[in-house]
């Protein structure tokens, strides 16, 4: 059975000030997304499909995919803002992506089976593609999986971030996600913006966009971006989440999210003050022979 790692690269890294999921923080220049390969590759995925935009195609290639094992089953597709359904055109004015729900639809046709989805400027260590693996090898039709985080290990320490808080029942079965924003940390504990109160703490499952799918979510996606498009297309700055494919076949029934606990350490990049940090997470992380000093070379 092909096991896809379906990776999330078109970002703008507007806050960021530039193309994060194409910068090197490892020891050689290694990006981000190229640790989610290599621990993919190692938990038995064989199949690599990027998500990027166009007009990063001939960078992407140069700076990403020059650098990865020539052997490497690897396949990009675009995620453009023309890229909809025939009967819907893009409203004048739009420049904003429509989000990563779309960014998932756009890949159908180069996913044949069971797949991960990872966003690629995020790091998330290698126990959560073990443990989306194992989930494949077991799982039923119709069963889909997402790796939670402690919340207080994916906090930014330059500002506040938005996560994926999540409510799970005792069998680690997901009942809920919802979208928090403006979580940080003061003097009290953890706090938020959202305009309704949410209970945080330290150990709160958060989702960081590390889902593991059966192949028979494209059904459900195809009909939930119908309905966004819609009741919301005519929007200039409205985006399609993956959330809201999972909240909706929570809600239905049409399927059941198994939570899978990492063990590991997320990091990250949101604005330009955390590139350090993560630089100096990895470096710690091949020094403890986690990871080679050169991640490719033989």
């Amino acid at each position: 059975m092909d096991k896809t790692l379906l990776v999330l690269a078109a970002g703008m890294g507007s806050r960021y000030g530039g193309l994060k999921q194409m910068e090197g923080f490892g020891p050689k220049g290694e990006t981000i997304l190229e640790y989610s390969i290599y621990d993919a590759l190692e938990a038995g995925f064989s199949r690599f499909v990027f998500v990027i935009r166009a007009s990063i195609e001939s960078e992407f290639k140069r700076q990403v995919l020059e650098r990865l094992p020539r052997d490497l089953n690897a396949h990009l597709c675009f995620q453009e803002l023309d890229r909809l359904p025939d009967q819907y055109e893009v409203p004048e004015g739009r420049v904003k992506p429509w989000g990563t729900g779309h960014a998932v639809w756009v890949a159908r046709d180069l996913v044949p089976g069971p797949f991960a989805v990872v966003n690629g400027d995020d790091f998330y260590g290698r126990s959560g593609f073990r443990q989306l693996s194992d989930f494949f090898n077991q799982s039923l039709e119709g069963s889909h999986a997402m790796v939670a985080y402690p919340l207080g290990k994916t906090l930014s320490h330059t500002g506040s971030v938005s996560r994926g808080i999540c409510k799970v029942d005792a069998n680690e079965q997901l009942l809920e996600m919802r979208e928090v924003v403006g979580i940080r940390k003061d003097s009290s504990g953890l706090v938020s913006e959202s305009p309704s109160p949410v209970e945080l703490d330290e150990e709160t499952p958060a989702s960081m966009n590390l889902f593991g799918f059966d192949g028979s979510v494209f059904d459900a996606i195809d009909h939930d971006f119908g309905v966004f498009l819609e009741q919301e297309g005519a929007g200039l700055k409205s985006e399609f989440y993956i959330p809201t494919v999972v909240n909706h076949l929570l809600v239905s029934g049409d399927g059941k999210i198994q939570v899978l606990r990492s063990k590991d350490d997320w990091m990250g990049v949101t604005n330009p003050q955390d590139r350090s940090q993560v630089v100096e997470g990895i470096r710690t992380l091949v020094n403890a022979g986690v990871y080679p000093e050169s991640l490719w070379e033989k």
